[in-house]
């Protein structure tokens, strides 16, 4: 890149459209102060607001890191996004037993009790400074005709969890915006079990106000009509969307090869392609979507880096391990020149 080209800010490129945010961990917001506060208006805790960051121990609560978040959040005039409240990972085995040696499930009242206090803690200590949370997180199965994932949560509630969790959130806090979270989400097949779901909930007048589209995406899937479908699917519902956990691999997910040590120049053409089609569609729907998150910074850090295949490193996001625009980034600048 030249040093007279200007790096538009993006949270300025799409401040009519949607707000612009980054998930963050304490060494994304102790090594990348700068470029979060150059671009992004929106942050969300990428783990230290999930159950088990914030009680490990039954009634011992640790807001440290949570709090770090919000106090550069508010240093820079930034919203927060809560991420996330009951999920069945990461969250701590003691949750879900009658006993210490975690023979006996506990019951649905135990469940009930200490699904409460959790949400009602951690809602009331972030009151003033979390705008909305996703509440439940990838409760759905992906795979066949069941539509909700076999999790201790259902195992011990039934269907009734998501409901109970999101009237709890609303009670702990009836000003904040209560979202249902989950990945695969474009997926046709998954995304009408997300559909009915969501659904279902409006029909039994719970609290939902929004849907989170997580958009762990890839170079060769989800299709753009497969997403735009699913965009408009959820807003028609009337719900508020968030993209929450945007990244784009490049690889398939099937994809296993080790030989690649930095994205060649087709990598990033196809990459900032995508992203190109991807942003078009999010500023075509920008009348329902109210965020868009990258689940990351730059390339220097993503919880891609060694997953689905161990020691690999991938290059997901607009900018590169030294924050300096790719490829992606102007492709996706440019959708707002074209109207």
């Amino acid at each position: 890149m030249t040093h007279h080209t200007i790096v538009p800010r993006l949270k300025d490129v799409f401040k009519d459209s949607f707000r612009i945010g980054a998930a963050v961990n304490d060494f994304v917001l102790e090594e990348r102060k700068e470029v979060l506060a150059e671009h992004f208006n929106s942050l969300t805790a990428e783990n230290s607001m999930k159950f088990e960051s914030i009680q490990e121990k039954e009634g011992v609560f640790d807001f440290s890191e949570g709090d770090r978040i919000v106090a550069f959040a508010k240093e820079n005039n930034m919203v927060v996004r809560g991420h996330t409240l009951v999920w069945h990972n990461q969250t701590p085995e003691w949750v879900f037993y009658a006993d210490k040696d975690k023979k006996k499930l506990a019951s649905k009242e135990l469940l009930v009790e200490r699904m409460t206090t959790h949400i009602h803690t951690v809602m009331k200590h972030y009151e003033d400074t979390i705008l909305c949370w996703d509440v439940v997180n990838e409760a759905i199965e992906d795979k066949g005709t069941t539509r909700l994932r076999d999790s201790l949560w259902y195992q011990i509630m039934g269907e009734d969890f998501i409901d109970q969790a999101f009237r709890i959130a609303h009670a702990a806090n009836p000003n904040a915006q209560l979202f249902y979270n989950d990945y695969n989400e474009s997926d046709p097949e998954k995304s009408d079990k997300i559909y009915e779901t969501v659904k279902g909930m409006l029909a039994r007048g719970v609290p939902v106000h929004g849907i989170g589209l997580q958009c762990h995406w890839n170079l060769y899937g989800p299709s753009l009509d497969d997403i735009a479908h699913a965009i408009e699917k959820y807003a028609s519902l009337g719900m508020r969307l968030h993209i929450t956990e945007m990244d784009v691999s490049v690889f398939e997910f099937e994809d296993r090869r080790t030989d690649l040590l930095a994205p060649t120049e087709e990598l990033l053409a196809m990459q900032a392609e995508r992203y190109e089609g991807f942003f078009k569609i999010f500023r075509a729907h920008s009348d329902a979507i109210d965020s868009v998150t990258f689940w990351g910074v730059d390339d220097a850090y993503t919880w891609l880096d060694g997953f689905p295949v161990p020691d690999r490193k991938n290059w997901p996001f607009l900018l590169d391990d030294k924050s300096e625009p790719k490829p992606a980034f102007w492709s996706v600048v440019k959708t707002l020149e074209e109207k």
